[in-house]
């Protein structure tokens, strides 16, 4: 076998196409080339004799890690009449066998290396580009190599051998049957409605069924040669390596990449028709009910440049100003709509829109309609003031700032999915710092007419098309709907007022506090702090990322403060306590005020604490504390956010309902804690019935006692988080005593095991359907090497559910298999297998999981698959130890539990020594057919 210099092997497929200039002639260079916007000086951009691009930026953060990204500029929009839906199916067989890589080899080679199979590697398929990704755990040559010879193999190596395309028809088969949502079909809707006669109406990457079930390897290969050519693809690289050095492998694996084969020619996407004022209805139950006012246009076509960055900048800022007036509609008192705003977008090369949206009670469209097009109107009449247009100046700049200063630490991944969306649209790939000089550029010389003439022209051309989503028919149809848009826009429409400037008024809390008490964690770089007054702070200053600190408080006792034999309406304590505001601003007033700076909050109920939580930068620490002191002290409880909440619930629970995997969301946490309703999602009765003030009772008696733990990761010093807290939490009041909670507050049980699947249904298509088996495992309280072992077991178990039910069955899409183990309720866990299949093929599921489950307690594993289940897992635990959200997460309870700290320690060294006995061991203890609990979800009127 010949090899490459890389010691990889050569690729089969070199027979010579026209000479290299000519392929380099028909491939586009990169934008910048002829645009007057600088790109990004970090990334080397290069081009290989045979056309294709590649860009390449090292990269820190997280350290020794790196992204790779192979874009093909070819999708769905590509496809003839008889390939619908082959471009997306083409990307699947990437993983199902190539020249140098056999079927089902492919993703065992990089599990071996630490990718996970959906998550490291993965695909997707779009209109109008076809993209691979791999995240790589380390830049050994190993990996690199290996990775690179796999998106080379993609490029030119695929085999489409027969047997493997029909067995992956069935998967492909599972996926549009799992994505055959309401929303899904509510796009298809829109786009037949906007695009008419355009190829963007019916090309949908999922394709035809029929097609999908049918279509010939010929067909596959057609498209592959047509599209996979080296003038179409662009490779980019991303990690902490050598430029240079990356720089000569990806010339020394792609250099020799040729396609001899006709090159496909370019999508006709079809002329944009002229279109009048027309009205659209479509019935989808479980969707959300929606009013669009669209105005299409021809596509710009334009390159990259200052100008159109310039109007871009315009556009934003004043759609900014329509986004908020629409914010504030909704949070008045008896809304016209639940939420809502406006938009421009650029729809694939097919046309330009500018649209207003206004999502709606069931039933509640007309006055939904009515404001959306007033509000609209409003805009385009009166445009926006000097003080809005400012206020948006101030926020987006702000952002702007924030991102050039954290510029140095931006995460791999991020960067390369920035590079892959710049290449796909033909942008110029800038740096945060160029993004904000355009910025200021463009606002230091603007004028409130600029905007307001770009809003004219957003709002510009055919229409307005009305498409009204709703799960019930409107009595009168799309006539009633068109005359009461007509009435509406007789109706005048005045400027807004003004609004009154507001200072900041949460700047005293008391008296700031000394620390009572101070330790530090060496090898964790962490220092927890007790104040006198029961206030305690865990402070983990990193590098990980520049200009961010994130911050959580957690006080009360979160679900163990809850019954558990009824339904609390803590379930939407988020939205109501956030957007409640506080006892001297609203949360209108709350952004308004604090605009120039980055804070946040936003609230939430977990199973030992109840939590406020934000995101800031340094500059901004002190006012992000005051902000979640002043909620925790003076939140306002306002009831139009509840009352809002329970407008869209309702809505939210016909959407869940209408899938198999949805309906089961609603049911599945309290069925698997034995109807402890403290695990429950509420009905609709329930929803319906719930009580602001007992929301904010239960809250504040159980936030009112006992210590408030504080943590704060990031970009921080000791110093300053000391004061910041001693300023705000550690000024109030001393805390008394928690409350004694009975025992039983401690109690939840997995279910007893059953002798046939509890049947559960949803109201969606009869050809959906879910399957569920799950059995009871331990705690992750104290020592927690059972539960790792448990953990690791579910991933074997994934491993084997996906070679059998994805690969080797193709009944399903993605099969999942995990598990859950609590940390605060004793003796609670379990491991699950769960699929997504046809209703017809649950019985075999059954069989096939409790096959698997057998084939664990039967026999160890062998080491190699432990070896590809454990990596994966050892490089993701890897990864995120270098981000601010896992030490956020992971140092809460350190006051309290030295079980935690050593819990946090030694995981890794734990996840690497666990043998293949103590994997079947754990399956011999838990997977037992006994200890079952099985359920089935499938339509309403399949169930009856």
């Amino acid at each position: 076998m010949l090899l490459t210099s890389t010691g990889l092997p050569a690729h089969a497929w070199q027979a010579a196409p026209a000479s290299a200039e000519a392929a380099q002639s028909a491939a586009p260079g990169w934008p910048q080339a002829t645009s007057d916007i600088p790109a990004d000086a970090n990334v080397r951009f290069g081009q290989l004799p045979n056309g294709m691009r590649y860009a390449i930026m090292r990269n820190a953060t997280p350290p020794q890690q790196a992204a790779l990204r192979l874009n093909i500029d070819a999708g769905s929009l590509a496809e003839n009449e008889d390939q619908l839906g082959l471009a997306h199916f083409l990307e699947h067989m990437a993983f199902n066998g190539s020249t140098n890589i056999p079927e089902a080899e492919m993703t065992r080679r990089l599990e071996r290396l630490g990718l996970s199979f959906g998550g490291d590697t993965n695909a997707f398929t779009s209109f109008d580009q076809t993209a691979y990704l791999l995240n790589l755990p380390n830049t050994s040559d190993e990996v690199v190599d290996t990775s690179l010879m796999v998106m080379r193999e993609t490029a030119s190596e695929l085999l489409f051998d027969p047997e493997a395309v029909d067995r992956e028809r069935g998967v492909i088969v599972g996926e549009e049957r799992t994505r055959n949502t309401p929303q899904l079909r509510a796009t298809r809707a829109l786009l037949q409605f906007v695009a008419p006669g355009q190829r963007l109406s019916n090309r949908l990457p999922i394709g035809d069924l029929d097609i999908i079930r049918t279509a010939p390897r010929e067909r596959f290969v057609d498209f592959y040669r047509a599209y996979y050519r080296p003038e179409r693809a662009t490779l980019i690289a991303v990690g902490d390596f050598d430029v240079d050095v990356m720089e000569a492998k990806i010339r020394d694996t792609f250099a020799d990449w040729t396609n001899e084969y006709p090159a496909g020619p370019d999508p006709v996407i079809g002329e944009l028709q002229p279109r009048e004022a027309e009205t659209y209805i479509h019935i989808e139950p479980g969707a959300q009910s929606s009013a669009q006012l669209i105005w299409t246009q021809e596509p710009d076509q334009r390159p990259d440049s200052l100008e159109t960055r310039r109007e871009g900048v315009l556009r934003n800022l004043g759609l900014a100003v329509l986004n908020r007036r629409m914010s504030e509609l909704s949070r008045s008192s008896n809304p016209p709509f639940l939420g809502g705003g406006g938009g421009h977008q650029e729809l694939f090369g097919a046309m330009d829109i500018g649209l207003v949206v206004a999502n709606f009670e069931t039933g509640a469209w007309q006055p939904a309609i009515e404001a959306a097009e007033q509000e609209q109107r409003r805009l385009v009449q009166h445009g926006v003031s000097e003080a809005e247009l400012q206020r948006e100046v101030t926020e987006i700049r702000t952002a702007l700032e924030n991102a050039a200063a954290g510029a140095a630490t931006r995460q791999t991944p991020a960067l390369a999915g920035g590079l892959l969306n710049a290449v796909n649209n033909e942008d110029v790939f800038t740096n945060p710092a160029t993004n904000l000089a355009i910025f200021n550029a463009v606002v230091e010389s603007m004028t409130v007419a600029d905007v307001n003439a770009i809003l004219r022209a957003t709002f510009d051309g055919n229409g307005p098309l009305a498409l009204i989503t709703t799960p019930q028919p409107i009595e009168g149809g799309a006539a009633v709907v068109t005359a009461a848009l007509e009435a509406s826009q007789q109706v005048p429409v005045e400027a807004p007022a003004a609004t009154e400037a507001m200072e900041w008024p949460y700047t005293d809390f008391g008296t700031a506090a000394a620390p009572s008490d101070q330790s530090v964690i060496e090898d964790m770089g962490t220092t927890l702090v007790t104040f006198p007054n029961g206030v305690r702070l865990t402070v983990k200053p990193t590098d990980f990322s520049d200009e961010q600190i994130l911050v959580s408080v957690r006080a009360g006792g979160g679900d163990l403060d809850l019954p558990s034999d009824r339904m609390t309406p803590l379930w939407a304590i988020d939205p109501v306590l956030s957007e409640g505001g506080l006892g001297q601003l609203t949360r209108t007033q709350i952004e308004q005020v604090l605009a120039a700076d980055v804070v946040s909050v936003s609230a939430g109920a977990g199973q030992d604490a109840f939590t406020l939580s934000g995101a800031t930068r340094p500059e901004d620490f002190q006012t992000q504390m005051q902000l979640l002191a002043a909620y925790f002290t003076d939140a306002a409880w306002r009831p139009e956010p509840f009352q809002r909440m329970q407008g869209l619930m309702g809505q939210y629970l016909d959407q869940l309902r209408a899938t198999p995997g949805g309906a089961f969301a609603l049911e599945a946490r309290v069925l698997v804690a034995n109807g402890d309703k403290r695990f429950s999602f509420p009905t609709a009765e329930e929803i319906a019935g719930g009580s602001i003030d007992e929301m904010r009772q239960l809250f504040t008696q159980s936030t009112g006692a006992g210590p408030v733990e504080i943590l704060v990761v990031g970009d921080v010093t000791v110093e300053d988080a000391v004061a910041a807290v001693g300023a705000t939490f550690g000024a109030l009041p001393t805390r008394s005593a928690a409350p004694e909670r009975p025992a039983s507050a401690l109690n939840v049980a997995f279910p007893a095991p059953v002798s046939e699947p509890v049947r559960l249904t949803h109201t969606g298509q009869a050809g959906q359907a879910l399957g569920y088996v799950a059995w009871p495992t331990t705690d992750s309280i104290g020592d927690r090497r059972d539960a790792r072992i448990a953990s690791l077991m579910a991933e074997v178990l994934q491993l084997r559910v996906t070679d059998e039910l994805r690969e080797n069955q193709g009944v399903a899409y993605s099969p999942r298999a995990g598990a859950s183990s609590s940390t605060v309720f004793p003796d609670y866990g379990y491991a699950f297998i769960q699929i997504e299949t046809p209703p017809e093929a649950l019985d075999g599921f059954f069989e096939t999981a409790d096959q698997i489950a057998a084939g664990l307690r039967d026999a160890p594993v062998d080491e190699d698959e432990l070896n590809r289940a454990r990596l994966s897992v050892v490089e993701s635990i890897r990864r995120a130890r270098n981000t601010n959200p896992y030490w956020l997460n992971a140092l809460d309870g350190f006051h309290d539990d030295p079980t935690k700290i050593e819990a946090v320690r030694n995981i890794l060294t734990e996840l690497e020594s666990i043998t293949p006995e103590e994997i079947q061991q754990a399956a011999q203890a838990y997977l037992q057919p006994d200890r079952a609990w099985r359920a089935t979800v499938t339509a309403e009127a399949a169930a009856e």
